[in-house]
């Protein structure tokens, strides 16, 4: 078994004896893992609502909530949080009943320290394997995906495939795809799959209909729908939820911050329940599937002439830097520390591109640069990505290989060249100091210029796993500083000064939860 650094694992101790609490926290945290103890099942509920782990060590008989009773609730709340029990009464029995109940493996009292870091070090690799199964297939269903409806521009057919991979990625009993009407103004279900006859629990009375005013509020507002049993009725009209719908997710299909669509599923199966791993999966689907559906509606537009034809081959171009994104897209999606990093770094590239009074050709290449500009990381791994600790030499070495990865995966492309400066450059210091090639002043690229100050400014204003969000001050103070050194001096002092009036826009917008703090 290969021993992959742990040291960022959350281990959560439950026991009511102060002393077996306070060894075990001893020799794991010696270990290297980061150990957090309470005395029963139910501050370890409320432990595990608040705060991720990886992996649980509760003892079986506890006061107000058993370990088996914790196991129970953990599984109905989906909590996702791999389970060690531990007893000083085992049984046979009680030990075949915790792993029915979803228990990884079991300890019996008085156990040997040395017993306990085995059977910790190898439920946490089978984790680790775990979500590395589960990336690479979603990164396998996204590329095979993408590949589909890149090659099409028949609405049904994407719609078909997109569907039918959000039944299987999810395992849904119906899955529908609602369309925005032009003429009308209404969502209309577009196209309907059904899982197979024999795993397929979805109710013979038909659907319930949507709420499509509440659902677009929520979307307005930003908030993900993923709603189980009796609390997902508030998203379907007035007496229409069918009593045995077990849980429901709904995703916007969005082009251009226009509202073209719902992708919806739903479980009938009894105990069968989203998460937020699903809806995450299923948002990734919807924005191809969103960007397909424009480009085959943009496609059957133009087909029929000349110029037709010529921006339909820029629009297959797009898709094709669409399907690359989203690889990076799906890497940021997984990841709490930077999704939306990508979209963000676009949009504070525009603020300085539209001050600059760029013609608008090249804002949008700089704002298709930032959205590109770490595609690069995808061969990064992902624990060094977010690792809270300080890097090692070698991990910064393979850490600071990204710019020029992100340049190989994107030549190969021709139309998309004009993104590779973005990629390429945005780690290069004014002063010569940064990387990979060590360019200095204007010797680097105008949008590598850009992009680093924008991805400078998000990166600090973001949270991550070494540190929380900095205040906009603290950030725009920093730019200040390195103006010269790490950033054009020039470009730095305009995006002080466009930032604070971008600021000002969005709040007189009432966009204040998309400005930092």
């Amino acid at each position: 078994m290969s021993a992959e650094p742990t040291e960022s694992a959350r281990i959560l101790v439950v026991d009511d004896e102060r002393v077996i609490r306070e060894i075990l926290a001893e020799f794991l945290a010696l270990e290297g893992f980061t150990v957090h103890t309470v005395e029963d099942g139910e501050k370890a509920l409320t432990e595990l609502r608040l705060r991720p782990y990886d992996l649980l060590i509760t003892d079986l008989k506890m006061p107000r909530l058993s370990g088996l009773q914790l196991l129970e609730k953990i599984e109905q709340e989906r909590l996702g949080v791999l389970t060690v029990l531990m007893t000083g009464f085992g049984t046979v029995e009680t030990a075949i009943e915790a792993m029915k109940k979803g228990a990884y493996d079991y300890l019996l009292k008085p156990f040997k320290v040395e017993e306990v870091i085995h059977v910790v070090e190898r439920a946490l690799y089978r984790q680790r394997l775990q979500t590395e199964n589960i990336r690479l297939r979603e990164a396998l269903t996204i590329y095979k995906v993408s590949e589909a409806i890149a090659l099409s521009h028949d609405i049904e057919h994407i719609l078909d495939v997109v569907l039918r991979a959000a039944l299987d990625e999810v395992k849904a009993d119906v899955a529908t795809l609602h369309l925005h009407n032009p003429r009308t103004g209404k969502y209309e279900e577009r196209v309907k799959v059904v899982a197979s006859s024999e795993s397929s629990n979805a109710p013979g009375t038909g659907l319930p209909s949507m709420a499509f005013g509440v659902l677009l509020e929520q979307f307005t507002q930003g908030v993900p729908i993923l709603a189980h049993g009796g609390k997902a009725s508030r998203f379907f009209t007035e007496h229409s939820m069918p009593s045995e719908l077990s849980s429901f997710v709904a995703v916007p299909l969005q082009v251009r911050a226009n509202m073209v669509g719902v992708l919806n599923v739903f479980s009938f199966t009894p105990g069968k329940k989203f998460d937020e791993g699903h809806r995450k999966m299923l948002a990734v689907l919807a924005s191809r599937a969103a960007s397909a559906i424009d480009n085959a509606r943009l496609y059957g537009e133009l087909r029929s002439s000349n110029d037709d034809l010529v921006k339909a081959n820029g629009s297959l171009e797009q898709m094709f830097q669409q399907t690359v994104a989203g690889f990076a897209q799906a890497l940021e999606e997984s990841d709490m520390y930077t999704r939306g990093h990508s979209e963000r770094v676009a949009v504070y590239s525009e603020v300085i591109g539209r001050g600059l009074t760029l013609p608008d050709a090249e804002i949008r290449r700089i704002v298709q640069a930032g959205v590109m500009h770490d595609v690069g990381k995808i061969g990064v791994r992902y624990d060094m990505l977010n690792k809270p600790g300080k890097l090692t030499p070698e991990e910064v070495a393979v850490f600071r290989e990204h710019p020029a990865k992100g340049k190989r995966i994107l030549e190969p492309v021709p139309c998309l060249h004009p993104l590779i400066d973005g990629c390429w450059c945005h780690h290069e210091w004014y002063d010569g100091g940064g990387y990979p090639r060590g360019l200095a002043g204007d010797q680097i690229p105008l949008v590598g210029r850009v992009v680093a100050i924008a991805d400078a400014y998000d990166a600090m204003t973001s949270d991550r796993a070494y540190r929380r969000a900095l205040p906009h001050e603290v950030a725009i103070g920093e730019i200040e500083r390195c103006a010269g050194t790490q950033f054009d001096p020039e470009l730095a002092e305009a995006f002080v000064r466009l930032i604070d009036a971008w600021r000002l826009v969005m709040r007189e917008r009432g966009h204040d939860s998309l400005i930092p703090r």
